[in-house]
């Protein structure tokens, strides 16, 4: 579904993502883990095209995508809920998951982000702002299923969560890739949720990803020590 091939990413003369290859599949949720200040958000920004890539290609459904916009990179079918979710706090909550449609809102789908987060009807008409941390996260993520896309990408989607909403995050993020059949790729610090929620993962240290198992092969433990250093 979206394969990424000796990417490299950098601020000015700073290289943060040196050369980076790696590829997720239909249906399939990737983690990736690492410390803070490891590339993770780098790393997401250039698969949307915030910022620019130096060297590489991004490959969505054997196409190339590496030169586009952000917004044609949308309506390829990659969406993206940045680190601190970055929703509307004026808005309702409808307001907001309508906020990144062209055209008219499909009600089928509506529905259907309304049954993996029923919090986002009960509120619909509640201000995005007064939302806790955890219903913003749900309605960012219901803002990024209204694209329609093939791609999801969620940025520490953790940060800021009680322990309780982060199980029905990742419960949720599950039901998404069953029902959608999508790729979801997760970075992320807390080992716990990447545990509980991915069928890979990946650890990024220095803009390099360092260790790949499936998830039946994990070794918590070595993965521990990893972020510890």
């Amino acid at each position: 579904m979206i394969s990424i091939t000796n990417l490299q990413v950098s601020y000015g003369q700073s290289v943060v993502i040196p050369d980076m290859s790696f590829s997720a599949s239909e249906g399939q949720i990737l983690g990736i883990i690492g410390r803070n200040g490891m590339g993770k958000s780098t790393l997401f920004r250039a698969l949307i095209g915030m910022i620019p890539s130096r060297s590489g290609k991004i490959t969505l459904k054997d196409k190339d995508i590496t030169g586009l916009p952000s917004h044609k990179r949308v309506a390829g079918g990659v969406a993206y809920v940045p680190q601190g979710r970055m929703i509307f706090p004026y808005l309702s909550v409808y307001e907001n998951l309508i906020s990144g449609v062209a055209g008219r809102v499909d009600r089928d789908l509506l529905g259907e982000i309304h049954s993996l987060f029923p919090v986002l009807q009960d509120m619909r008409n509640r201000k995005g702002g007064n939302l806790s941390g955890g219903q913003q996260q749900q309605l960012a993520i219901g803002r990024a299923l209204m694209t329609k896309p093939s791609v999801l990408l969620l940025d520490e989607p953790t940060e800021g969560i009680q322990p309780s909403i982060i199980k029905d995050i990742s419960r949720s993020l599950r039901d998404i890739r069953d029902l959608k059949k999508l790729t979801i790729i997760v970075s992320e610090q807390v080992l716990s949720f990447v545990l509980d929620t991915c069928d890979r993962i990946t650890v990024i240290d220095k803009g390099k990803l360092v260790r790949e198992d499936d998830r039946a092969n994990v070794d918590a433990e070595q993965i521990k020590a990893m972020l510890a250093v």
